[in-house]
């Protein structure tokens, strides 16, 4: 499949979610030029062997491509914790990928949907499970637009990822700062697969939520900032 155009994309705020339970990562919050983060985690080692796996794969993301600060730890996060079984719609897992929405309903479909399909996988029992919590970005990037959804219709099978796996590795490998796609779950707003720490920039803490798996489905978001509990309509 040819690369699809690239398009200028700006938005005044990107909506991410994740969950609320990983730490800051003090590598990354540091003032340490990014440039030195290899160094430093070589000598932090000889002592504290188990720094290595909390910091992750620091490889994956070229000197030049790193955020640092306070909040770069989401930024930095899904691209130093990588693994095939965990791929996602643009990658098979071999490298990270940072995802976020146009608006807050695209981050919350998106990772319920996820979320009810682990449940489901471990068999989990009903109940209030996991909290979140929302990662507010800005975006100024130039991006691939694949957000046609009839056009790009192999991109969009609800489960099948072949196909825009293919084509996010062959981006990731030309340092493509990453895609803009039509949301599968909600598909009245837009989202972004970003491939570099720098295109998704250090987001700010939003609202927090807990989800309600009730044995099928996330039937209800409960926020956690103003305690109002909302059903979820598919």
């Amino acid at each position: 499949m040819a690369h699809p155009e690239k398009r200028k994309v700006r938005w005044a705020k990107a909506h991410r979610i994740v969950r609320s339970r990983f730490p800051p990562i003090d590598l990354f919050e540091d003032i340490a030029d990014p440039a030195d983060w290899d160094a430093i985690l070589s000598a932090e080692a000889k002592t504290n062997p188990r720094i290595s796996e909390s910091v992750g794969m620091l490889d994956l993301v070229p000197p030049a491509r790193r955020v640092a600060g306070e909040g770069a730890s989401w930024a930095m996060a899904p691209f130093v914790h990588t693994s095939p079984d965990r791929p996602s719609r643009f990658s098979d897992g071999t490298f990270g990928v940072y995802y976020a929405g146009d608006r807050i309903e695209v981050a919350l479909f998106e990772t319920m949907h996820h979320h009810a399909v682990f449940m489901a996988a471990t068999r989990e029992p009903p109940g209030w499970t996991s909290d979140f919590r929302e990662l507010v970005g800005t975006l100024d990037a130039d991006l691939h637009d694949v957000s046609n959804a009839e056009r790009f219709a192999d991109l969009y099978h609800p489960d099948d990822y072949a196909a825009p796996q293919a084509l996010g590795a062959a981006l990731h490998a030309q340092s493509a700062d990453g895609i803009l796609y039509r949301s599968v779950r909600y598909p009245e707003g837009l989202a972004v697969a970003l491939f570099f720490p720098d295109v998704a920039g250090i987001p700010v803490q939003g609202q927090h939520f807990s989800y309600y798996w009730d044995g099928q489905t996330v039937s209800q978001v409960r926020n956690l900032n103003s305690r109002d509990v909302f059903s979820v309509v598919l």
